[in-house]
């Protein structure tokens, strides 16, 4: 089968786009309805009867941190990833449908596992709108191991089952565990990271070299993708903060956040100077290890972990993500066989293990004098079903649980994908827009950049 055939998306691509939006429109009109913050007639009677006004909706509370979040995904993911020098095209608009799609389906398996009503209904407002954005977070993380080697199918194809997935494991932690992540270290960053490793070594390609010229970046490319850097490190306090109890634990969360990321870039800048024969800085270092402090804290964040112990855990990360970009991602592909295009192991997992490390031992180490009142805001659980070292066993087996979903959903993920029906490009055709893009031909040769040639004039005598 010639390359052009396999990648051929024609009939494949709008099949798989056009049935499922179907499906989600039929699932949406059965299941799906307002909640009481939406629907005009529960909350009127709710104006009427509980003594609430129109600024009382949680709307008015939620909505700033999902605008914030809805950037990151669509925005700061997208082009965080667009440091290929020729897969622009493929990070940003890949981003973009899977984002899309990912949003209505978890809002789907979301609903049905947390939040179905007594009337057999999923009910939706400013929070699962905001939840089903964090699975799709987790979505483009996996994305991002798998960045430049894999087609559109394949792709949407990993979304179906890492959605569900991501929601499943979700619900252990948070309903059956009842463990604390609000900014998600587990369940959003070292699941996404660990199930796209996972989905990376099964789809191992052993003749990769054959595009490694394309996997580089260059100037302007490295500069879009420091927009997405900047633009996920400005909302990652939003992003952590978004989900948690309205007060003082959200006003904490986002405060904890906002210094730890401030000194995760200074120990990025520092490490990679450091590990630089000639103290150069690298700016894939400074891209991606600079966000590992908001990822480390995702867990800890409402915790009473103060203002320098967030730049403590931020130093850390930032800390251990260079080192890991440096050494352990060449290691990986090498030695393990895992291909990881955007050192995802680095930005999410290895910090994301380090956020549920730090928070199992911040719930252990909760007590009434240092929480006061506010204790059952953050551990609910606490001085009456649990002990605080007790909160603390769920919180690491939270974290090992998670390890577990992701790396046996991978396995399984992974072979799925890796049928060929769903086009994977050729070996000759990784990290290149060509296949799966129309591309401005003033620009682009197949894939390839083609020197403009410049016209001989004839000298003015």
């Amino acid at each position: 089968m010639s390359n052009a055939s396999t990648t051929n998306m024609r009939l494949k691509l709008p099949l798989i786009c056009l049935l499922l939006q179907l499906l989600l429109i039929i699932l949406f009109g059965v299941f799906v309805r307002y909640d009481r913050d939406t629907d005009p007639s529960e909350w009127s009677r709710r104006k009427a009867q509980e003594n609430v006004t129109d600024s009382d909706n949680e709307f008015y509370f939620r909505y700033p941190s999902f605008q914030d979040v809805h950037v990151m995904i669509f925005v700061g993911f997208g082009f965080l990833m667009t440091f290929l020098k020729k897969y622009g095209y493929g990070s940003v608009g890949f981003n973009f449908v899977l984002a899309a799609f990912s949003v209505q389906w978890a809002t789907l398996v979301q609903g049905w596992l947390h939040s179905m009503g007594e009337d057999g209904k999923i009910h939706v407002g400013i929070e699962s709108m905001i939840n089903a954005e964090f699975c799709t977070g987790s979505v483009l993380i996996s994305f991002g191991a798998l960045l430049g080697k894999t087609s559109p199918a394949q792709l949407l194809i990993m979304t179906i089952f890492e959605s569900a997935l991501f929601s499943i494991n979700e619900y252990v932690l948070l309903s059956v565990l009842e463990i604390k992540d609000a900014g998600g270290s587990m369940t959003i960053h070292t699941f996404g990271a660990y199930f796209g490793l996972t989905i990376a070594r099964i789809l191992y390609r052993a003749q990769l070299d054959k595009s490694r010229q394309r996997e580089g970046s260059v100037y302007h490319s490295d500069l879009f993708a420091m927009i997405g850097a900047i633009y996920l490190w400005m909302f990652w306090p939003s992003f952590n903060s978004a989900v948690t109890t309205l007060g003082s634990p959200q006003h904490r969360t986002a405060l904890n956040t906002y210094y730890s990321l401030a000194a995760c870039t200074l120990a990025t800048f520092a490490t990679s100077s450091v590990v630089n024969a000639e103290g150069k800085l690298d700016m894939v270092h400074i891209q991606n290890a600079a966000l590992a402090g908001g990822v480390a804290l995702g867990t800890a964040a409402e915790m009473m972990i103060t203002a320098y112990g967030s730049m403590i855990v931020g130093l850390f990360a930032g800390l251990i993500s260079t080192l890991g970009f440096k050494f352990l991602t060449p290691i990986l592909d090498s030695k393990l066989k895992i291909q990881d295009t955007c050192g995802v192991h680095n930005l999410h997992g290895m910090p994301g293990i380090l956020g549920g490390l730090v928070g199992a031992i911040l719930a252990s180490l909760a007590t009434k004098e240092t929480y006061g009142d506010g204790l059952q805001d953050v551990f609910p659980l606490l001085d009456t079903d649990r002990s605080a070292k007790v909160q603390g066993g769920y919180q690491a087996l939270g974290l090992a649980v998670t390890l577990g979903f992701a790396l046996i959903g991978g396995t399984i993920v992974g072979f799925v994908m890796k049928l060929p029906i769903w086009g994977a490009p050729a070996d000759t055709q990784c990290f290149t827009d060509q296949p799966y893009w129309e591309l401005p031909e003033d620009d682009w040769d197949h894939g390839e950049l083609v020197p403009v040639k410049i016209e001989e004039t004839e000298k003015p005598t």
